[in-house]
């Protein structure tokens, strides 16, 4: 796990030594280790590389590094964790032969850079890609062909940037490495800006910035010069092609054999995830997925795994508790620390600098917290990551189903009625109720902020296209123009396939290359390595998310349980009364916060006159929202957190003051639950 930068100019730049090295100290928390730059002043390429040193801890692991035929140089941020595998492949006979040079197959090192660089070598890169199992962006220069690759791996797992400024294409794996040169373009894409308020995220292709693009998962772009007329995009992944075989070549066994099938893919997945030359733990917060990952790293191990677990001093909120219990059981060496919510206001300054671009998923608090916690003990985790979107774990996909045939059985008028039932009781009065009577409801029916998903359904009833029921369910701020001064809000960059008939595989789709990649990999992965930590994830190998799409939906919901496969999986390693609990995932209350501590920085940021000096949003719509939450009339906090973190964004770049210095809680104040599903 490292990170990467570099440019490409049409003009040779004396000083190219000295700029990639400023850009890879932006990345230094990405690869505290180590830090290399290469050079071809005559070719106007630079590549840079900060190291954080997982597989090979020796020199012979350094970055940028070339091939053993000198024709290829690559600056590589991820793993490739069938690198030993791959490697007794190439060496299965003592020599092999590629664009008619007989290369020596003994490998120096034992790095699986070194690996990647002879794959490419001996298959090409194409043919190369398809035989990594793995998660990966990286930069490839071929000096014969005098042509870059910039390649990012199957789902997304690791970031890749680039961009054109004048003469100059710059890439890496964060806009603040890219920003560190001196032709890089700041100018703000506002447009973006309003798809962070719809999604609280800004989905790939499009940046924070007008002339920054994210590479599309399961692509590479072939540039054979520094002008965007000069660059191919091959898709050499395509979750298109992935889904529409899985639903027209469906899994025909049994759904005890679909889980045996998990079970065996998902182990395989594990082990191969546990190799690595320096400590290793996991994420455990008592869920399915995250439990299912530690049990089976703990019955591959020698000796406890190291788990980990943030927690709530709140009974209610509190997950330590199960996690405990699950680590216990499977007799892990377990940590777990509780933390103050003064603990997570004092981060929030952190998190413009370690997000990069606007982010606004509240649980990046806790993430980053939980990530600083297991970097003190280990350098890699494994997390549970992916189990959502692969087997049908989010309510919406239980009930989303469900809800959207009835409302299309329903008149309009009767809809809207509902509507206005719904939204006429306060979230607040709607989520006590549910309190009261929550003792006598099954267990799937129990919701935190029970309140909110009800007005989230109030919202919903308008949609009149599958599509835009689900746009709906996926929206923070469900008309986020209104909100800004000269924004167009962009088509969404993806659609769901013609051949999805059902709603439920169509948000599985949807989930898999918008809002897994761009809002949960993301959260990990900026969270992670702002700490020198290397986050895994198992549930998202390419084998087993392949698999996945193949299974029906009557087994991922089997029995009326999310989930299923993976739930069957997790019973012959865990008591089922020990995981079988109501999903909640990160509780963050930063509704709360805002009416609290956090409200003197929120009201600066949030100010009429900072709003209309900064010019990007309406001060008489933010502020109408501000006084609305305040005042507990509603909860506004999903789109009130959005504005704010592009507000701390703005301020930190523009390096105003935008802290929560001073902001002190309440005696008596709980802390938050922080897990990972």
């Amino acid at each position: 796990m490292c990170g990467l930068a570099g440019f490409w100019s049409t003009r040779a730049t004396e000083d190219a030594l000295a700029i990639a090295t400023g850009m890879a100290s932006r990345l230094a928390h990405r690869g505290p280790d180590d830090e290399g730059c290469w050079v071809d002043v005559d070719a106007g390429i630079a590549l840079a590389h900060r190291r954080l040193s997982i597989v090979d801890l020796s020199p012979m692991g350094h970055q940028p590094m070339m091939s053993s035929t000198g024709r290829f140089l690559i600056a590589f941020n991820g793993e490739i964790y069938n690198h030993r595998e791959l490697r007794r492949e190439l060496a299965r006979d003592a020599c092999f032969v590629t664009h008619d040079v007989r290369l020596d197959a003994t490998l120096r090192g034992q790095s699986d850079t070194e690996v990647m660089l002879a794959a490419i070598e001996t298959w090409g890169l194409r043919r190369a890609l398809d035989r990594f199992v793995g998660m990966f962006a990286f930069a490839l220069w071929d000096r014969g062909e005098r042509e870059l690759s910039l390649v990012r791996d199957r789902l997304g797992v690791k970031p890749l940037y680039y961009g054109w400024t004048g003469g100059t294409l710059l890439f890496g794996s964060e806009l603040k490495a890219l920003a560190a040169h001196p032709d890089f373009d700041a100018t703000i894409n506002r447009d973006a800006v309003a798809l962070l308020l719809r999604y609280a995220y800004i989905p790939a292709p499009h940046s924070i910035y007008a002339r920054i693009h994210k590479v599309m998962p399961g692509t590479m772009l072939r540039v054979r010069a520094p002008h965007p007329a000069a660059v191919s995009t091959v898709t050499y992944w395509s979750a298109d092609d992935i889904s529409a075989h899985g639903l027209a070549h469906p899994f025909t066994g049994s759904p005890e054999e679909a889980a045996s099938d998990v079970e065996r893919l998902l182990r395989d997945a594990v082990g191969l995830r546990m190799i690595a030359d320096v400590p290793i733990g996991a994420f455990l917060s008592g869920g399915i997925d995250s439990s299912t990952v530690t049990a089976l790293m703990q019955a591959q191990s020698t000796r406890p795994v190291q788990t980990f677990t943030i927690g709530s001093f709140d009974r209610d909120c509190d997950e330590a508790s199960a996690a405990r219990a699950v680590a216990h059981h499977l007799g892990t060496d377990h940590t777990e620390l509780y933390v103050s919510p003064q603990d997570a206001v004092d981060a929030i300054p952190q998190m413009p600098s370690i997000y990069d671009e606007p982010f606004a998923d509240p649980s990046q608090v806790p993430t980053y917290l939980l990530a600083r916690l297991t970097r003190q003990h280990v350098t890699v985790a494994l997390s549970g990551d992916g189990g959502d979107e692969l087997f049908a774990g989010y309510n919406r996909h239980v009930w989303g189903p469900r809800i959207w045939s009835a409302l299309q059985r329903l008149p309009n008028s009767i809809r809207a009625g509902s509507a206005q039932g719904l939204a006429a009781i306060s979230p607040q009065a709607w989520t006590t109720a549910f309190e009261m009577v929550e003792g006598f409801l099954p267990a799937r029916w129990r919701h935190r902020a029970a309140g909110d998903k009800l007005h989230k359904l109030a919202r919903i009833l308008s949609a009149s296209t599958a599509e835009q029921f689900y746009a709906l369910l996926a929206s923070r701020w469900h008309n986020p123009t209104e909100a800004m001064l000269d924004a167009i809000e962009p088509a969404p960059g993806v659609t769901a396939p013609a051949t999805f008939h059902d709603l439920a595989n169509r948000m599985l789709y949807l989930d898999l290359v918008t809002y897994l990649p761009d809002d949960i990999l993301v959260k990990v992965d900026r969270a992670t390595m702002a700490c020198g930590l290397e986050a895994r994830e198992p549930l998202l190998d390419h084998r087993l998310v392949e698999f996945a799409w193949r299974l029906p939906m009557r087994i991922k919901l089997g029995r009326g349980e999310s989930k299923w496969p993976l739930r069957q999986v997790l019973y012959k390693l865990v008591p089922k009364q020990l995981v079988e609990r109501a999903k909640s995932g990160f509780g963050v209350p930063i509704g709360a916060w805002l009416r609290g501590p956090l409200r003197p920085w929120a009201e600066e940021l949030l100010s009429a006159r900072r709003l209309a000096a900064d010019g990007f949003f309406n001060p008489g719509v933010i502020q109408q929202k501000w006084s609305d939450h305040v005042s507990a009339r509603t909860n506004c906090q999903d789109e009130l957190w959005a504005v704010l973190m592009f507000q701390a964004w703005l301020a930190a770049r523009d390096l105003r003051p935008a802290t929560v210095a001073g902001s002190t809680l309440p005696t008596g104040e709980t802390a938050f639950a922080c897990s990972v599903q």
